[in-house]
């Protein structure tokens, strides 16, 4: 169960501004600040009995920090005609014509589509989502197979915080904007999740299974979406 409340604090960075937002958790064992970086929400979690005021003068005193991550969030590139967006690595320039047919496709280093205007944005994020899925889902059972585990089912979805997750079940999710990441980085995920299903903790047994399956470690993956991953959650972002 969980609760939440505005409260008094605002912070200002980068053109936004956000309110903190307080949510209240049971399962919460101690405070813990966020920004969230596809939309700059701040929210401070709570345990269930936690004192509030200390708690608001505790996230002031981060107010530096917070709103230098509310700057970092980098602008909200629209899904419209002429904008440029990375997808499985390359550039592609999106081209419309309303005369076309609405099926989008890849045309060398253009992302092709016609139709309503209005609705360009949608249809290019369902696609995106689409073809995520198809790709992560190949992937997720070439590297099932190469780890001896039954393919489970694959979806995918936004969240605010991970790139994927591996239930107990053996059911994997993705973030539908690993398309937008190079091919190794998609690679490296899967290996991740997969990873779980023989190891569900981050053991170093667990480690060294991803690197057993990817064939090397990961580090430069990482790195790359510590370094880009709020600039694709910027994408299709309203």
């Amino acid at each position: 169960m969980s609760s939440i409340a505005s409260s008094d604090l605002t912070f200002a960075g980068g053109g936004h501004v956000r309110d903190l937002v307080v949510r209240r958790m049971a399962q919460a064992r101690r405070m813990r600040l966020s920004v969230d970086p596809r939309d700059g929400a701040v929210t401070l979690v709570l345990p269930r009995r936690a004192a509030l005021r200390p708690a608001l003068a505790w996230a002031e005193g981060q107010r530096g920090w917070i709103e230098a991550a509310l700057a970092a969030i980098p602008a909200t590139l629209p899904l419209g005609p002429g904008a440029t967006l990375p997808v499985r690595g390359r550039m592609l320039t999106i081209d419309w014509a309303a005369a076309r047919p609405r099926t989008v496709r890849i045309e060398g280093d253009r992302l092709v589509t016609g139709g309503p205007l209005e609705s360009i944005g949608p249809r290019i994020l369902r696609w995106l989502r689409a073809e995520a899925l198809a790709e992560l889902t190949v992937l997720t059972h070439a590297y099932c197979d190469k780890a001896g585990v039954a393919r489970g089912p694959v979806g995918v979805g936004d969240p605010r915080s991970r790139w994927g997750s591996c239930s107990s079940s053996g059911g994997i999710r993705y973030s539908w904007r690993l398309i937008l990441a190079p091919p190794a980085v998609l690679e490296a995920t899967v290996a991740h999740e997969v990873g779980h299903r023989l190891h569900m903790d981050h053991s170093r047994a667990f480690h060294a299974a991803v690197a057993r399956l990817l064939g090397r470690e990961p580090v430069a993956e990482r790195a790359w979406l510590r370094a880009h991953g709020v600039e694709l959650h910027a994408v299709g972002r309203v």
